[in-house]
């Protein structure tokens, strides 16, 4: 059993945030371990808001779990501030310094609601030196980057020191949803697209991704399970609320 610590924020609908990683990781065959950035205010129809957590009590919650388990790889999902932000930077040079590290930038609300600030976002991309691979949609990639080419933006987030960038199409004018993989060249992904709009399709793709690196699987291979993995997901999602679609973590799938 392989172990995966998932890092965000506490999504009480359950579409997104740690309860998403948590069935993401568990639908690949791992064991997900948590720490919670903040609890937030939000459902299937918007983001209200939301509370970061103490970094001190961050580090405390990461030191009584590390010294206790093996982790073999590590998702980071909502970062809600830059003292947060620091508080990882301490982790990702201290204890969890090595291993597989998969960023997804959360930076708006589904609804399209912003929730990093100037300050955050320049916190994010200091991170990027202690990364593996980061997850940004389109949009979160011209966000972080200012370039609104997207192979640019990859590029840019490249030379801050991340190796791997999967950017994400959803939010692409295009037939097929392109995820272009970025590091050594470009590979692109294609997948059909879907009708309904989701809520924690980016959790889940990076916490599947997080997890088959744990696995030892290459990162082309990692890349292309977690998004049939996600696209699946989203097939068989459910209105569990009154706005966007739920996915659904264990419809008929196995690792």
């Amino acid at each position: 059993m392989r172990h995966v610590l998932a890092i965000g924020g506490h999504d009480p609908s359950g579409g997104a945030g740690i309860q998403a990683d948590i069935e993401a990781i568990g639908a690949q065959g791992c064991r997900a371990f948590t720490l919670v950035t903040a609890l937030t205010a939000q459902n299937s129809r918007g983001f209200l808001g939301l509370t970061p957590s103490r970094p001190a009590d961050l580090l405390r919650q990461a030191e009584c779990l590390l010294s206790d388990v093996t982790i073999h790889a590590c998702k980071i999902g909502l970062i809600p501030d830059e003292a947060v932000a620091g508080a990882l930077a301490t982790l990702l040079k201290g204890r969890l310094a090595g291993g597989p590290v998969v960023l997804d930038p959360v930076l708006a609300s589904g609804g399209g609601r912003v929730i990093a600030d100037e300050a955050t976002r320049v916190a994010i991309l200091e991170l990027l030196p202690h990364v593996t691979v980061v997850t940004p949609n389109s949009l979160e990639a011209r966000l972080l980057t200012g370039e609104a080419d997207l192979a640019l933006a990859a590029e840019h987030l490249r030379q801050r020191g991340c190796p791997h960038v999967l950017i994400t199409g959803t939010h692409e004018d295009t037939p097929q949803v392109l995820n272009t993989l970025y590091g050594g060249g470009a590979r692109t992904y294609a997948c059909e697209r879907l009708p309904h709009v989701y809520h924690g399709s980016g959790c889940t793709l990076a916490s599947a991704l997080a997890a088959h690196l744990a696995r030892g699987t290459d990162m082309p291979e990692a890349v292309g399970r977690a998004l049939d993995y996600t696209w699946n997901t989203l097939k068989n999602a459910q209105a569990a609320g009154r706005g966007q679609w739920h996915p659904s973590r264990f419809a008929g799938w196995a690792p």
